[in-house]
């Protein structure tokens, strides 16, 4: 039987994506270990989803540890003898445990930003000590959590609260990922070393990513819930650089997941490639450089001009994928409404940073 990690939750938000939502639930119950809860935000409010959650609690309270069962078998056999005997029991003692799979189906789309905010919140209410976001095209390898056990032990003490995995592509090849967020500019180092030398076991970093992300509630706490109204891109980039204004974040050599979903890419160099992406994901990219200037310029890391070349370097980069994708007046016109809507979301009066929890 296996091992429940009650201190840490599972957040994953999903969209219409029931086959590779599929291959993550997989993942989770047949991991060495499970985690106390799992708590799925579906934005496309789908009842298949919901059936998937119940098969899911089942297949994990089938799996929990053989000590738990015992302990149940216990307070019954504690019940029985207190009915025989005549006396009612408190009404706390003969409910039901709670789930451990949570379907939460939202009325509208809230995208990943609104989705990792909804389901984040929950779980630090329900009281996690520990909550790992993932989006629903990852499964987990077979130890993934048993793995980061350790470093959840040491985190407090050597203030590391929030830890982030390496993870593979759907093609087997190790992922990279720019852990370095250039805050001045505004966009993640394109030169962060991706290779781990001899002994070494992890890395500082000033980000994050909500495909394997855990942070410690300590920090959730400090900085809040996710920022809903980036709706998708760039909310990952600031939570974690918000994360290292409290702790230390790190990347940890340990590859724990792996990514489903094939995307079509150009490969850059040895290692780096140039994934292709939709209209909307334009949009959002440029359109949320004006949230993320605001929470710098909270921390007085803003600086204008730095700034203005950082959204040029993005612009370009963004107009070398649309020459490779081949969809120039749709993905340009997309891409400066983008730069539009940025400039009013930065001077917008009405803004304010997502509260603290605690």
């Amino acid at each position: 039987m296996k091992q429940v990690f009650e201190n840490t939750s599972l957040v994953v938000v999903t969209y219409k994506r029931c086959e590779l939502l599929q291959v993550l639930f997989d993942s989770i119950a047949a991991n060495s270990v499970s985690p106390g809860r799992v708590y799925v935000v579906d934005n496309g409010k789908d009842s298949e989803v919901g059936e998937m959650c119940s098969a899911l609690e089942a297949a994990l309270r089938a799996g929990q540890l053989a000590e738990t069962q015992v302990e149940q078998a216990v307070e019954q056999q504690v019940a029985q003898a207190t009915e025989r005997q005549g006396e009612q029991r408190p009404e706390q003692q003969v409910s039901a445990s709670p789930p451990r799979v949570i379907w939460i189906p939202m009325e509208t789309n809230t995208g990943g930003a609104g989705g990792f905010s909804r389901g984040v919140l929950q779980a630090y209410e329900d009281g996690a000590e520990w909550i790992w976001v993932m989006d629903d095209d990852v499964r987990l390898l077979p130890h993934a959590l048993e793995t980061l056990r350790p470093w959840m032990d040491t985190a407090v003490e050597s203030n590391r609260r929030v830890i982030q995995c390496r993870r593979l592509n759907f093609d087997n090849s190790l992922f990279y990922w720019q852990y370095h967020f250039l805050y001045h500019l505004g966009i993640p180092n394109p030169i962060s070393p991706s290779r781990f030398g001899a002994g070494e076991t992890w890395r500082p970093m000033n980000t994050a990513c909500f495909e394997g992300g855990l942070f410690h509630r300590s920090v959730v706490g400090a900085i809040g819930a996710p920022d809903k109204r980036f709706f998708i891109y760039w909310d990952d980039t600031i939570y974690g650089y918000l994360a290292s204004k409290h702790t230390q974040p790190i990347l940890i050599s340990d590859v724990l997941m792996q990514r489903m979903r094939h995307i079509d890419h150009f490969k850059v160099g040895y290692i780096r490639k140039l994934n292709d992406t939709s209209d909307m994901v334009r949009y959002y990219i440029m359109r949320n450089r004006g949230y993320m200037a605001r929470y710098t310029q909270l921390y007085g890391e803003y600086n204008a001009f730095v700034w203005g070349l950082g959204t040029c370097l993005t612009f370009a980069k963004e107009f070398i994928r649309l020459f490779i994708a081949r969809n120039f007046s749709s993905g340009l016109k997309q891409l400066r409404q983008g730069m539009k809507d940025a400039r009013a979301a930065f001077k917008d009066p009405t803004w304010h940073p997502m509260p603290p929890l605690s």
